[in-house]
Parts: structure tokens; sequence; C-alpha cells
């Protein structure tokens, strides 16, 4: 038994937003842009499919998470730890910003998640 080489036509996922949480969202769009609900699935390539999250802006989102979830980074020298919660990251950037850094946690990191998180597309 051999293994196919055909490569998968491109396709398109829709998720709607509206009145669900963010980690399910975030959870199920991970899950069609590693290939899980592909036919196709291969852990070593990254599946054609793009996937559009809509109306994250009517996303439930409570108000402890948005006032308590800190995001951080760190640049590497000393006294460059930065600290960004989930309120200021909406306000600064948009909520798209807060879906595709979630997405982007649930993605392995490998040399495949950045041509995995390309094919993301948040509308607000």
């Amino acid at each position: 038994m051999a293994t196919s080489n055909i490569k998968p036509a491109p396709s398109t996922y829709t998720i709607d937003a509206t009145d669900r949480t963010l980690g399910r969202v975030c959870s199920e769009a991970a899950s069609v842009l590693l290939g899980k609900k592909s036919v196709h699935f291969a852990k070593n390539q990254a599946i054609p499919v793009t996937v559009t999250v809509m109306n994250a802006s009517k996303m439930h989102l409570p108000k402890r998470r948005v006032e308590g979830k800190i995001y951080t980074r760190y640049t590497g020298h000393p006294g460059g730890l930065f600290f960004t919660t989930m309120e200021e990251m909406i306000t600064k950037k948009g909520i798209g910003e807060v879906v595709k850094k979630t997405v982007d946690g649930m993605i392995p990191r490998n040399k495949l998640r950045k041509p995995r998180m390309k094919n993301l597309i948040v509308t607000e």
C-alpha cells in the first residue's frame, strides 16, 4: 500500500463566533488548521484550508476573563518583561488579535506553524 502524493484542493471553513466562548471557537479553528477535519490529514503537511472566524466582536467574553487575562512577552534583555491585559489588547489591536493569539497558542511549535496561521482570517 503506497502513500498518495495527491495535493488536496484548497477549501474554506467558516466559523460563526456569535454567542460562543473564545476557547471553543479557537479550538475549532486550530483543529481545522491542523487538518484534523480533512481526509487528507498528515502531520507533516499544512492542509490548504482557509479558516474564517466571523463576528468575533459578538463573541461571549466574561468580564472576569477580559480584566484578568494577562499576556506576557519577553525581549530577551534584562528588564524586558512586558505585561498586557486582554482589555488593553482589545482596545489597542482589536478582538481579532486576541483570537489569533489564542489559536496560535493551540498550534504546535514547528515549521508548519507560520503557514498554518497565514490561513486564519478573523472578521470583526
